[in-house]
């Protein structure tokens, strides 16, 4: 099989679904009106609430969104074979993603920029509120603990990456001051940036930063992760426009440049995919792919954390409610373009079927590595360029990627700290929120030892927790849309789909627990399906009620106006 096949084919298919599906979903189903006010302008604060340049918002809520889960997702789940993971990457990202991150997004922009955990208390119930509140900071805690681990052994494993991964913050610093302080044009802004960031990559190739085994009395890892978690609590509580976006939108622009290289690599170099196309042999122990498939590729087909990034922060920076599609769609298609190069990467990358069984012995081999190590004899093999530059461009994606995920992530949670305090009657500030996300992430990281390996415990959870969200953040914009008397197929089927299949995941594992004897992960999985199926049963009676009584109905799309923003 020739890997250019995959590309062209997956490329062309996400691109024909932002042409189409998502004009049909901004038109028909979600109705996006441009003379909307959004809450950006609305409750405008310049902190949070800041109305923001589309293209900027875009690589703002791209990288946050994408973080190192479709690399990592993708990069496991081919040990089935490339045929599922690729149908599930292009049609998953078509048909789910889109829809629900544009969905997400329009939900929060509808109600003055509230979380998808607010919202849920008010289109499903108080009870389903608090659960989803649940849920949700269990799944940003796996996100922020696992992905400091993640970047910190990137650090370690590719010294070369050290540089332009904390270069890239200088470089944010000045490129948010060149647009909002300088006034610099976007086009002009784009280039330099991006110069200043290869120009990291190429130093930081010339100098690698090998740490010492031990730096003020920890390891190399658990530094990183130190650092990487104080470095993530300052920028969550900073302006969005001074560090956040620029620094997202820089690595947005380096993401695609990159993946230009990646699939230019491909159509050049032409490498045979040796992977097969299913897999009839994987080794044992690895679990069946139906329903692991449809949680271990998470991000790149579809994924509950986009729904948070997109009600958490995205809605409150959006200037015109049209440009939630190409936010929140195309968003989702850059990040199906990543897990499709990393499919590519992962079975294309390597010169034989054996070299290929010698990296995937087992499940939840491959990951990160693999992406890298295939991904870098493809640029080779196409472009020429040098194995360790090629190394060093990727790994630097990847832990930007997974860095701007992290400040995200941490924002996120401490908004979601604010939220429950609030419901008890406590009134927290930014720093004292932050303080107890960064107490509570350190804690689970560094409880199982002082090498911070802890960050990777409750990991295991992460894609059935993703989608479980994802399917409940459905439900709330199916509620909404049956709300309106709206048509709410094309969000049923979805939900419908994703909702099964994470119960049926999550009841799997929990017999994988008790047969591992893991009594931590075996609880989480209980308190989880509990709480999902709480919700899911509140959701059900939300929808039966709006179904029957429509409150908000709309059928012929009209004009907004302030008024009417503050009545919905």
């Amino acid at each position: 099989m020739n890997s250019v096949v995959l590309a062209v084919v997956g490329v062309a298919m996400m691109i024909l679904g932002y042409a189409l599906y998502s004009k049909f979903l901004a038109r028909r189903i979600y109705r996006l009106q441009p003379d909307f006010e959004t809450p950006s302008h609305e409750l405008r604060d310049g902190v949070d609430y800041v109305p923001t340049n589309k293209y900027v918002l875009w690589g703002h809520h791209f990288t946050s969104v994408a973080g190192a889960a479709p690399i990592v997702g993708p990069a496991v789940a081919v040990i089935w074979g490339w045929l599922p993971a690729f149908l599930w990457v292009t049609i998953g990202t078509i048909f789910f993603a889109g829809m629900h991150d544009l969905g997400a997004l329009w939900a929060s922009v509808r109600n003055k920029g509230r979380s998808i955990g607010s919202l849920s208390g008010r289109y499903i119930g108080a009870r389903g509120r608090n659960l989803f509140l649940v849920v949700i900071f269990l799944l940003l805690l796996m996100v922020n603990a696992a992905f400091a681990v993640v970047i910190a052994n990137l650090l370690v494993s590719t010294p070369t990456a050290v540089i332009p991964t904390w270069g890239a913050i200088v470089v944010a610093l000045l490129v948010g001051q060149a647009i909002y302080r300088l006034k610099w044009s976007l086009p002009l802004v784009s280039v330099v940036g991006v110069v200043a960031l290869y120009s990291l990559i190429l130093l930081g190739d010339r100098f690698p930063v090998v740490l010492p085994d031990t730096v003020l009395g920890l390891s190399a890892n658990a530094f990183w992760i130190v650092v990487l978690f104080l470095y993530a609590g300052v920028a969550s509580v900073v302006p969005v426009w001074a560090l956040l976006q620029p620094r997202d939108y820089i690595n947005g622009l380096q993401l695609f440049i990159g993946l230009g290289l990646l699939y230019g690599s491909v159509l050049l170099s032409a490498p045979t995919v040796v992977a097969p196309a299913y897999n009839e042999a994987v080794p044992e122990g690895t679990p069946s792919l139906v329903p692991l498939l449809f949680v271990t590729i998470a991000c790149g087909a579809i994924s509950g954390f986009h729904g948070i990034v997109s009600s958490g922060t995205s809605a409150k920076q959006l200037d015109k409610e049209t440009d939630a599609r190409f936010v929140g769609y195309f968003g989702a298609v850059g990040e199906g373009l990543l897990a499709l190069g990393a499919i590519i990467a992962t079975t294309a990358g390597y010169r034989t079927i054996a070299d290929w069984e010698a990296v995937y012995t087992a499940f939840n081999q491959g990951g990160v590595a693999a992406f890298v190590q295939g991904g870098g004899s493809i640029m080779n093999a196409g472009l020429g360029i040098p194995p360790s530059l090629s190394a060093t461009i990727l790994a630097t994606m990847a832990v930007l990627f997974a860095a701007t995920t992290m400040d995200t992530g941490v924002r996120l949670q401490r908004f979601v700290v604010q939220e429950a305090a609030h419901l008890m009657g406590v009134n927290l500030n930014k720093a004292l929120a932050t303080v107890i996300v960064l107490v509570v992430a350190l804690g689970l990281t560094f409880g199982a030892g002082a090498d911070g390996s802890g960050g990777m415990l409750i990991w295991p959870l992460f894609g059935t927790t993703n989608q479980l969200l994802a399917g409940l953040t459905l439900s709330v914009v199916a509620v909404m849309l049956m709300r309106k008397g709206r048509p709410v197929l094309p969000v049923l089927v979805p939900l419908v789909f994703v909702l099964v299949m994470s119960v049926y995941a999550l009841v799997v594992q929990l017999g994988q627990f008790w047969a591992a004897e893991n009594w931590l992960l075996l609880v989480l999985d209980v308190v989880i399906l509990v709480a999902a199926l709480w919700v899911i049963v509140e959701a059900v009676g939300a929808m039966a009620s709006a179904r029957k009584n429509p409150q908000d109905r709309d059928d012929q799309p009209q004009p907004s106006t302030a008024g009417e923003n503050r009545s919905l």
